[in-house]
């Protein structure tokens, strides 16, 4: 971040006499010869002061001893950051800034204009917006030296999810609607379905892997990834239920060919054999008919409702055009509901 850092306080040393009562404005040669605060960003990484073309360092001093002293500054500071919901994330920043050598007893430090002594109207975040700030004080102990002012620049920041839409939202919603286009292509053209299979389980398995590289290496689950793997595991469903039509449709064809070829009679099969009706004859005439006023009850095993399905392959395709989208959508609904 990059910023103006403006210092005021008072030093009768430099007082002049002015008829106009006019400032006098001086570049960064007099600040090495006169008293400056030592004030310096707490949890700095790096730290450094502007100097194309000159030094951007400003000190203007008043007849009566106040003194104004500016520089222009960037800073990276430290800020810990709690990932859990990224990029859906809102994080809690400060800057802070103290005195280095001078202790509560020798330096007080305040914001000149409270509330209003900060301004951020110019700063823009590629990542985030600044949703809120306000600065505070407080002091610092250190058991060697003892009580520290220390001054606080508090920012909420909610992050920019544009991005995160475009390069990583965006194209797994494409690639699980993609994968639920099978449904649709007839179960017997195998080498189609299964291509398209395994490129949207491959695209997924990239996007994965791309963003995990560009992400916080951090050693718990975010948002994102929860999000990225349930459409990798909507994906490779799409797979998996390819393959159990073709098995299905592979045992329906053999017990189909099998029958076909079959000599003798069958009561659950028709046939031209005389055989075939004497023995449908005799098993009917063995059961006797439903009397009057009853009903007849067929209890569906499981054993039985897997046969039907096995023997209608087709209709595997037919629930999965319905079941996959409307599960996603769902996913979705809480997914955004949870995190946004």
């Amino acid at each position: 971040m990059t910023l103006y850092l403006r210092h005021y306080w008072q030093d009768d040393r430099l007082a002049f006499p002015s008829s106009s009562k006019k400032s006098r404005t001086f570049d960064a040669r007099l600040v090495k010869k006169i008293w400056v605060p030592d004030v310096f960003f707490v949890h700095s990484k790096r730290s450094f002061i502007h100097d194309t073309t000159m030094e951007n360092i400003m000190l203007r001093v008043y007849p009566d001893g106040n003194i104004l002293y500016s520089v222009r500054i960037t800073v990276t500071a430290l800020c810990a950051m709690d990932f859990s919901s990224f990029p859906l994330d809102t994080q809690k920043c400060s800057l802070e800034l103290e005195s280095y050598a001078y202790n509560e007893n020798d330096l007080m430090l305040y914001w000149k204009n409270g509330n209003d002594s900060l301004r951020t109207d110019e700063i823009v975040l590629s990542q985030f917006f600044i949703e809120e700030f306000h600065p505070s004080y407080g002091l610092a102990f250190y058991s060697s030296t003892g009580w520290y002012n220390r001054l606080y620049i508090n920012f909420i920041l909610r992050r920019h999810i544009f991005f995160f839409m475009l390069q990583t939202y965006f194209p797994t919603m494409l690639m699980v609607m993609l994968s639920w286009v099978s449904f649709w292509i007839d179960r017997r053209a195998v080498p189609a379905r299964v291509s398209l299979g395994i490129t949207t389980v491959l695209t997924m398995s990239t996007i994965i892997t791309g963003v995990s590289a560009s992400m916080p290496q951090v050693s718990y689950v975010k948002a994102v990834d929860i999000y990225l793997w349930a459409s990798f595991l909507f994906v490779f469903l799409s797979v998996i239920e390819y393959a159990a039509v073709n098995y299905f449709t592979t045992v329906e064809e053999m017990k189909n060919h099998n029958n076909g070829t079959k000599l003798g009679c069958d009561t659950n099969y028709v046939c031209i054999s005389p055989y075939c009706r004497t023995a449908t004859l005799r098993n009917s005439a063995a059961e006797p008919p439903p009397t009057e006023g009853t009903r007849l009850r067929r209890k569906k095993s499981i054993k039985h409702n897997l046969s039907f399905i096995m023997s209608n392959s087709y209709m595997i395709d037919s629930y999965s055009r319905v079941v996959f989208p409307m599960t996603y959508l769902l996913f979705n609904i809480i997914y955004w509901s949870l995190y946004s």
